[in-house]
């Protein structure tokens, strides 16, 4: 199994790190922990990390502008191959330009129930609002703070009595339990069918007039009342991979596609020479690229009086 590589943040003791690190230990684990930096040299966290044989790195941020920094994080990320970035305890806020550049790669641990008690001082807030459950989310790292899609999340009761510091000490133990599971659906999850279809569908559905139905055991889009342009299939008749099935032009542009990339591009039996299979789980879908292919594939479909349509819109 290939493993992706993950990149830790942190900035002490790095508890959630070492989580995740232990996590990775596993034989089925499907993610492996390739750096952990941190932006104090002194964080006790990378004694741990490196004492377990992880690459580590420290830079502290003091007299560097935000974006110079996270420059430098950035460059030591990518040199180690880093795929995906876990933020653990990392007690900075970041750059829009890094988190541009990790966009839908990276994660956040946060001890609420989050959209509730964004920020710090969670615990207490959740004390002093009288909540009977308080907890750990995780989610995607957007560019506002503690705002993007929440993955995962576990309630801890409040107890009588409840201090901030008890509080954390048990929602600490969930987030141990709660961020390696995420994690490691989230970096399978470009083979996972249902999160590829549902890309698929978000493309296809966004053309005009398209529909979804199912066909020959597949999920099918097309015109609406009118010809199909796209198959999602699924282990198809035993072929054991995911992919989509798009119109082409002609039996040259099927040619074309495959001899430029025969790995991805496969000539689907039962469909012809008029389609082409592009292949979504070698976990590097470019997903403009098939937006793309599905538009092409819609307009060879379309009515003329739609296609007539689609291009007066175009051109405003």
């Amino acid at each position: 199994m290939v493993k992706a590589k993950v990149g830790v943040l942190i900035s002490g003791r790095g508890s959630n790190m070492g989580a995740l690190l232990y996590a990775a230990k596993h034989p089925a684990c499907p993610y492996e922990i390739a750096l952990v930096a941190a932006n104090d040299p002194d964080a006790p966290g990378l004694t741990l990390a490196a004492a377990e044989g992880i690459a580590t790195f420290a830079q502290s941020h003091k007299g560097l502008k935000r974006a110079e920094f996270d420059a430098i994080i950035d460059a030591q990320l990518r040199a180690a191959g880093v795929e995906y970035i876990a933020l653990a305890g990392y007690m900075r806020l970041l750059s829009p330009e890094f988190v541009a550049g990790w966009e839908g790669r990276m994660l956040n641990i946060h001890p609420s129930l989050l959209p509730k008690y964004k920020g710090l001082d969670t615990h207490q807030r959740a004390i002093d609002a009288g909540d009977s459950h308080a907890g750990c989310s995780v989610h995607v790292v957007t560019a506002e703070l503690d705002d993007g899609p929440v993955l995962g999340q576990i309630e801890v009761a409040i107890l009588p009595g409840d201090s901030a510091g008890t509080l954390a000490g048990r929602i600490l133990m969930a987030e141990h339990q709660l961020y390696s599971r995420v994690l490691a659906d989230f970096v399978t999850r470009e083979r996972q069918p249902e999160w590829l279809l549902g890309k698929v569908r978000e493309r296809a559905l966004a053309l005009p007039q398209a529909d979804e139905v199912t066909s020959h055991g597949m999920p099918c889009f097309g015109i609406e009342k009118g010809k199909k342009f796209a198959y999602f299939t699924q282990d198809h008749h035993g072929d054991g991979i995911i992919a989509l099935l798009v119109k082409t032009s002609a039996p040259d542009e099927q040619a074309m596609l495959i001899d430029s990339d025969p790995a991805r591009y496969y000539r689907p039996p039962y469909f012809g020479d008029g389609w082409v299979g592009i292949r979504l789980d070698l976990g590097d879908t470019d997903w403009d690229h098939v937006a793309e292919r599905l538009a092409r594939s819609w307009r060879e479909v379309a009515p003329r009086k739609l296609l007539g349509l689609m291009d007066v819109a175009e051109e405003f």
